[in-house]
C-alpha cells in the first residue's frame, strides 16, 4: 500500500469516530443515549438500518459469494421488502404506544417478565456472538494478506468502535452510519467502474454479462423445491421473509434504529427505504463480484487466494503435487482466455466458443477443488474456503493507488458500523431488560446513563475477545445467518402469538419457545453432521411454526383440563 492509501485509510476512519462523538459528546440521559432523544429522520433511520446490516462481511464474502456461484444469493433477501412492510404496519405503532427502550418490553406486558428475560436472553447469545465475528471478519483477511497482526487488528477496529459508542450512544452509532455508508457506496460504485475498465478492449458490461451468464454466474431465480438447496426462490419468500422479520421486527440492534425516529411516519419511511433499496444493493454488490469473475478470466487468478496458506501447504513433503496442480489451473486458464478472447474479437460470429469456455472453466475448478483437498490434507490449520480472500485480494493486486486505501476504508467503516450498532443494543437490552427490571428498578437518568456506557464498554470488550479466539468458519456471511437463523425464529414466533394470539397465555408461549429452540438446535446439530440435510434460512420458519402451533396446542389443552390447572 501506498502512503497515499493510508492517509485515505485512517483519516477516513479517524473523520468518522471524532465526528460521532464530537456530535453527540451532550447524550446525558436514557432517553438521549439509548433512543437518540427520538429526532432521527426517516434518512437517517434509513441509512442507519442499512449500514448496520451492511456488516464487513458483506463487502467481504458477498462479491466472493458471486465469484464462486454466481447470482443465486440475491434471492435470500425477496422477503425483505414484504417483512418491512409488515413490520411498519404491526410492530411499530404497538412499540410506540407503549413508549418501549428494547423490543423485548413489550412482552412483559403482554405475557410476563420470563417471556422477556428468555427471548431477551436469546438475543443477547446470537447478537454477542455475532459482534465478535463482525469484528473478527474483516482483521482475519487483512492481517493474512496484509500481514497485519491478528489481534492487534482486531483490537484497533473494536477500540475505535467502543469510543463513540459510548460517547453517544444510539445518536452517535446512527450518525456516523450515514458517513459509513457513503464511503460504503462511493467504494463499491468505484470498485464496479474500474473493474469493467480494466476489462479487456471489446468486453464492456453487456459483453462481460454474456460471458458470465454463459458460465452459469448469472442465475438470479432458481424456481426448484429443492430443501438441500440453500439459495431458491422459495427460501428467499419464506426463510428470508421470517429472518428479515425478527431481525428488523425484534432483533435490538435494528429495533433500536427506528425507535430513535421522530414520529411513526419517520421510522416506517425509514424502513420502507430499507426495503426498496436493500435488495438492488446486494444486486449491485453481487454484480461487482461476478465481474471480478469476469476480470479474473482475462487476468491470471490465484489456483489458491489465500496465499499466506498456500505458502504454508508448500512447506509440506507434498509441494511437488500443489505446484502441479497450480501448473493445470494456469494451462486451462490460458487456453480458456485465448477461447474468449477470440468470442470477444467477433461474438456473433464465434459465439460456440462460449461452450467450450464453460468446459474450460468446469476443468478449472475440479482443479480448485483437488487443490483446495490436497492443501487440507498437509496443512489442516489453513483454510481452504478461499472465498473470503477474493475481493481483497482484487482490491490490493488491481486497484489504483487512493482507491484501495478507500475500500479498506469501506470494510473497516462496515465493521465498525454494524458493531456499533450490535454492542449499543445488546447494552441496552441488558440495562433496560436485566439489571433495570431485576436489580435496580428506580434509579436515576445519570446512573442508567452511566452504567449503559460501562456495560457498552463490556459488551464491546466480551466482541474483542470472541473475535481474537474466533476461528474461520466456512462463508462468512452464510456464518452470520446460521447464527441468527438459529434463534431468531423462536424469538419471532414469541412475537407473532404475542400480536396475533390474544387468547394465548404466558405459559403455553414459554413451554413452546423452549420446546422450539431446543428442537432447531438439535435440527442444526443434526444437519452438521450430516445425518439430516436442509438449508439453513428454513430454520426460521421451523423456530416461528413450532412456537406458534405448540403454543396454541398447549393453550387448547389448559382450557380443555380448566382454568386452575396452569399459573398465568
Amino acid at each position: 500500500m501506498s502512503i497515499i492509501d493510508w492517509v485515505i485509510l485512517f483519516s477516513t476512519l479517524l473523520f468518522i469516530v471524532l465526528y460521532g462523538s464530537w456530535k453527540t459528546r451532550n447524550a446525558q440521559n436514557m432517553e438521549s443515549f439509548l433512543k437518540g432523544d427520538n429526532q432521527l429522520k426517516w434518512y437517517s433511520i434509513g441509512l442507519s438500518i442499512m449500514a448496520t446490516q451492511a456488516s464487513a462481511i458483506t463487502f467481504l464474502s458477498t462479491p466472493g459469494q458471486a465469484y464462486e456461484d454466481g447470482m443465486g444469493f440475491v434471492q435470500f433477501y425477496f422477503g425483505l421488502p414484504l417483512a418491512m412492510i409488515i413490520i411498519s404496519v404491526v410492530f411499530i405503532p404497538i412499540y410506540y404506544r407503549l413508549k418501549v427502550y428494547t423490543a423485548y418490553e413489550y412482552l412483559e406486558q403482554r405475557f410476563d417478565f420470563r417471556l422477556r428475560l428468555f427471548t431477551a436472553f436469546l438475543f443477547l447469545i446470537s447478537r454477542g456472538l455475532a459482534a465478535g465475528i463482525t469484528i473478527y471478519a474483516p482483521a482475519i483477511i487483512l492481517s493474512t494478506l496484509l500481514g497485519w497482526d491478528l489481534n492487534l487488528t482486531n483490537i484497533i477496529i473494536g477500540v475505535l468502535v467502543i469510543v463513540y459508542t459510548v460517547s453517544g450512544g444510539t445518536r452517535a452509532v446512527s450518525l456516523t452510519q450515514k458517513w459509513q455508508m457513503g464511503v460504503i457506496l462511493l467504494g463499491m460504485v468505484a470498485a464496479f467502474i474500474i473493474t469493467i475498465y480494466n476489462l479487456p478492449e471489446g468486453i464492456g458490461l453487456f459483453s462481460a454479462i454474456d460471458i458470465a451468464g454463459s458460465l452459469g454466474k448469472m442465475n438470479v431465480i432458481d424456481t426448484s423445491f429443492d430443501l438441500q438447496n440453500r439459495y431458491t426462490l422459495l427460501s428467499g419468500l419464506t426463510g428470508g421473509l421470517f429472518l428479515s422479520l425478527s431481525y428488523f421486527g425484534t432483533d435490538q440492534s435494528q429495533v433500536q434504529r427506528y425507535l430513535g425516529g421522530a414520529s411513526i411516519k419517520e421510522s416506517r419511511l425509514g424502513l420502507m427505504f430499507n426495503g426498496l433499496l436493500k435488495v438492488p444493493m446486494q444486486f449491485f454488490i453481487l454484480l461487482t463480484g461476478v465481474m471480478v469473475f469476469v476480470f479474473f478470466l482475462f487476468n491470471k487468478p490465484p489456483a489458491f487466494f489465500n496465499q499466506p496458506g498456500l505458502e504454508t501447504a508448500l512447506e509440506s513433503n507434498k509441494y511437488s503435487q500443489i505446484l502441479q496442480l497450480e501448473e493445470e489451473h494456469d494451462a486451462i486458464f490460458n487456453l480458456k482466455r485465448d477461447v474468449l478472447l477470440n468470442y470477444a474479437e467477433n461474438p456473433e460470429k464465434n459465439g460456440y466458443q462460449l461452450e467450450t469456455a464453460r468446459q474450460l472453466q468446469v476443468e478449472q475448478d475440479k482443479v480448485r477443488r483437488d487443490l483446495k483437498t490436497t492443501i487440507e490434507e498437509v496443512a489442516p490449520g489453513v483454510e481452504t474456503k478461499d472465498s473470503d480472500y477474493i475481493f481483497l485480494t482484487y482490491i490490493i493486486n488491481y486497484m489504483p493507488i487512493g482507491i484501495i486505501g478507500l475500500l479498506l476504508a469501506v470494510i473497516f467503516s462496515a465493521a465498525m458500523s454494524s458493531t456499533a450498532s450490535e454492542i449499543n443494543a445488546l447494552a441496552s437490552t441488558t440495562v433496560v431488560d436485566f439489571y433495570k427490571r431485576l436489580f435496580k428498578a428506580e434509579g436515576t437518568d445519570k446512573h442508567y446513563v452511566i452504567v449503559s456506557k460501562l456495560v457498552t464498554v463490556g459488551w464491546g470488550i466480551m466482541a474483542i475477545g470472541v473475535a481474537l479466539s474466533a476461528k474461520l468458519v466456512d462463508n462468512l456471511i452464510q456464518l452470520v445467518n446460521i447464527l441468527g437463523s438459529l434463534f431468531y425464529g423462536t424469538i419471532l414466533g414469541v412475537f407473532i402469538v404475542a400480536f396475533f394470539l390474544k387468547s394465548v397465555r404466558a405459559n403455553a408461549v414459554f413451554i413452546a419457545a423452549i420446546i422450539a429452540e431446543v428442537a432447531v438446535l438439535a435440527i442444526h446439530i443434526l444437519n452438521v453432521l450430516g445425518i439430516i440435510e436442509i438449508g439453513y434460512l428454513l430454520y426460521n420458519v421451523i423456530g416461528c411454526g413450532l412456537v406458534v402451533i405448540l403454543a396454541m396446542m398447549l393453550e387448547m389443552f389448559r382450557k380443555d383440563h380448566g382454568e386452575g390447572t396452569t399459573v398465568q
